[in-house]
């Protein structure tokens, strides 16, 4: 059994490095030009740093990186108000850290020019269908954790990181061109606080949030195994 300090730790380091191969990879993207990586390698980058943080430390936390995730454990009682609040301490804080170290690194012109890799809507996208999108895209990340990581019963546990991984892949080659596909506050509130982008902020809260208490909730109401009475 691992303490709630070895829990926080776990989250801020997980969130750390899915910010700092995210936006770090968003910020390449934008030096390196047409001849840089593109969507797709953006996406890759998100997946891996998720997947492989699942991997090393998700039999410590859970491998939550997000305060949807953690929202979503909270609405079906597999995580108490304490833990959950300091899990979005430290994701939040884990974001901060990863995305003032991305600053100290790239030139300010790359950064600023990306963005810092806040996500943000398309010109065509409303914050209304926004808000829709990053639901769906969060909705299908963790009804995907749940499955393969919350639920005992599954018997595709040891793939949860690889499982994972692919979904936040995928969301974004499905989502990154309408809003940046975020699925994470934490991701939307590290670069805006470090960079100051604070345009639509409140698309990347409500959104992910809504979306994973919806997913978590339905998995665990009508998929999940109840116990023999």
């Amino acid at each position: 059994m691992y303490n709630i300090g070895q829990k926080v730790i776990a989250e801020f380091i997980g969130t750390f490095t899915l910010l700092f191969f995210g936006v770090g990879s968003i910020c390449f993207a934008q030096q390196a030009g047409p001849g840089g990586p593109g969507l797709l390698g953006i996406a890759l980058a998100h997946g891996l740093g998720i997947g492989l943080m699942v991997a090393a430390v998700g039999h410590i936390s859970g491998g939550h990186f997000n305060p949807s995730v953690t929202a979503a454990f909270w609405v079906t009682r597999r995580q108490g108000t304490l833990e959950a609040l300091l899990y979005w301490v430290a994701q939040l804080l884990g974001a901060t850290v990863a995305s003032y170290l991305i600053t100290r690194i790239y030139l300010e012109d790359v950064w600023r020019r990306a963005a810092l890799g806040v996500p943000a809507l398309a010109s065509d996208v409303s914050p209304v269908i926004g808000i829709l999108v990053e639901a769906v895209l969060t909705f299908l990340l963790v009804f995907v954790i749940f499955g393969t990581a919350a639920d005992k019963d599954s018997a595709f546990g040891k793939l949860a990181p690889f499982a994972i991984g692919l979904t936040i892949t995928g969301d974004i080659l499905a989502g990154g061109v309408l809003t940046g596909a975020a699925m994470n506050p934490a991701r939307a509130f590290g670069p805006a606080l470090v960079g100051h982008y604070w345009a639509n902020q409140s698309v990347y809260w409500v959104g992910p949030l809504a979306g994973g208490i919806v997913a978590g909730s339905l998995y665990n109401a009508l998929l999940m195994r109840k116990p023999a009475s």
